[in-house]
């Protein structure tokens, strides 16, 4: 990566380490952190890192369902547990608010300009639009200043058994979630592997591996035991493409290599594509 440096001191006077790297379409993107001791090359890597994994989490809930459960047993959250104090986040909320309202105010009292040549009219004009929009500032100031001094006489976490009967709230069963999440990795990384075999034959991005092997999943398929020679044949129909075709026999030509016993019993997997 073509990476470059300098420090950078914020609006309230704090110093970070600006990082750019340079695309070779020309464009950058900036980094900043606290990290002062990590290398260039860590720091770049750990947010391109990041992104991949928000990536993951988006295919995962697209593909995988991951914010869905099988099922939606609740159990009781302990009562010394600490929670966001509902009447700090509701005092929170209206002072964001009212910040955002008065920073609209402020740009447009900046806005405001006279001409060149301003008549007297437009002057007074002028200075009425100004002053409203002063004394609008002001008063907003006063109710953030109120609602700032209210926040910081709530406590901001209380205890679960603190809370109102109707703030109340259970949380999904961990064990049991812990346990769908962990079957969905382990697909994913199944699907990952198949993925990569494909990647090859096809010569193409790996969006359109993972494309391919999600209809390998959903094609339908003949179940052919053979008893006689332990084996189990998985037979995929024809897909609608003959690249795609080719590019499977690869990927089955791998799994048949691998000499892969159903579980549970004697008979070895052979995956092909149609008749042949």
């Amino acid at each position: 990566m073509k990476l470059a440096e300098r420090g950078t001191q914020l609006s309230n006077k704090m110093w970070v380490r600006e990082i750019r790297k340079l695309s070779d379409q020309g464009h950058q993107t900036a980094i900043l952190t606290t990290n002062f001791q990590a290398g260039l090359m860590t720091v770049a890597a750990s947010l391109f890192a990041r992104w991949c994994q928000e990536n993951f989490f988006r295919y995962m809930r697209e593909h995988y369902g991951l914010d869905r459960l099988l099922e939606y047993g609740t159990e009781p959250i302990p009562d010394a547990v600490p929670v966001v104090n509902p009447e700090w986040r509701k005092l929170d909320s209206q002072i964001r608010s009212k910040a955002g309202q008065r920073h609209r105010w402020a740009a447009q009292f900046g806005s405001l300009a006279l001409s060149e040549d301003p008549g007297p009219a437009e002057v007074e004009t002028f200075q009425q639009r100004k002053g409203e929009l002063q004394e609008q500032i002001e008063s907003l100031d006063i109710e953030i200043e109120k609602l700032k001094q209210a926040r910081k006489d709530t406590a901001h976490h209380i205890a679960v058994k603190s809370l109102p009967e109707e703030d109340r709230f259970t949380r999904l069963r961990t064990e049991r979630k812990h346990f769908i999440d962990t079957i969905k990795m382990i697909a994913y990384r199944a699907e990952t592997s198949l993925a990569a075999l494909l990647r090859e034959p096809l010569a193409r991005a790996s969006d359109d591996a993972r494309a391919l092997v999600r209809q390998i999943f959903e094609i339908a398929a003949d179940l052919i035991p053979d008893y006689a020679a332990n084996t189990l044949t998985v037979r995929l129909h024809h897909f609608t493409q003959a690249a795609h075709d080719q590019a499977i026999e690869k990927l089955l030509a791998e799994l048949n290599a691998t000499q892969t016993i159903f579980p549970g019993t004697r008979l070895r997997l052979i995956f092909k594509i149609g008749s042949s």
